[in-house]
């Protein structure tokens, strides 16, 4: 009886050395660790090392700068009301000042006229004239230092802003509407009327 059991004949040493051989060589390859990044001669670059800007720094330098700029402007802002303040408060003091001395003149103006009529009533006597002329020179000077002038609009188109009309009366040697007498000189305190002046006008 013939022998079943087939015997397989052996395969070809070459081709089968070769696939052991390379799968040895895939394996030991799979098993090697992965290569270096950082060891020489890689020629790869580690991206995740590479230090980046943070991202809210551009953010930040603009709120700086927007700061700075809200304070310069602040800064112009309040110079320009203080500026402005002091030139109100020189203003308003100055007007305080004319307004002190105006009161003080209007108080000192009667007995200044009073002082002119002595003058013109006590002509005889010479030194009696010379006394009340040197007071009145005095008052005039001190009225003078604080902005106070007389003024006497005689041979003048009469002006109602500035003379008060106490008469009117015929004048052939006057246009009608010219001052032609004072009984009461007038007073400026710089340049604004203190006190008309007292006038006689040409009909």
């Amino acid at each position: 009886m013939a022998d079943d059991t087939v015997k397989r004949a052996p395969a070809p040493a070459g081709r089968g050395d070769e696939r052991s051989e390379a799968g040895a060589a895939e394996e030991e390859f799979s098993a090697a660790a992965p290569p270096d990044p950082e060891s020489a001669g890689t020629g790869e670059t580690n991206f995740a090392d590479a230090e980046a800007p943070p991202a809210g720094a551009p953010r930040e330098a603009e709120r700086e700068q927007d700061d700075a700029a809200k304070f310069r402007e602040l800064a112009m802002r309040k110079q320009a009301e203080f500026e402005n303040y002091r030139k109100r408060m020189a203003r308003e003091n100055a007007q305080a000042a004319e307004r002190g001395a105006a009161r003080l003149a209007k108080e000192l103006l009667p007995a200044l006229d009073h002082l002119d009529h002595a003058l013109q009533a006590a002509q005889a006597d010479d030194e009696v004239v010379k006394g009340f002329a040197l007071v009145r020179e005095e008052i005039v000077k001190a009225l003078g230092r604080v902005g106070i002038q007389p003024f006497s609009p005689k041979g003048e188109v009469f002006d109602p802003n500035e003379h008060e009309a106490m008469v009117q009366q015929p004048s052939e040697d006057a246009e009608s509407g010219t001052v032609i007498e004072v009984y009461q000189q007038g007073y400026r305190i710089n340049g604004t009327v203190l006190r008309p002046a007292r006038v006689v006008v040409a009909a």
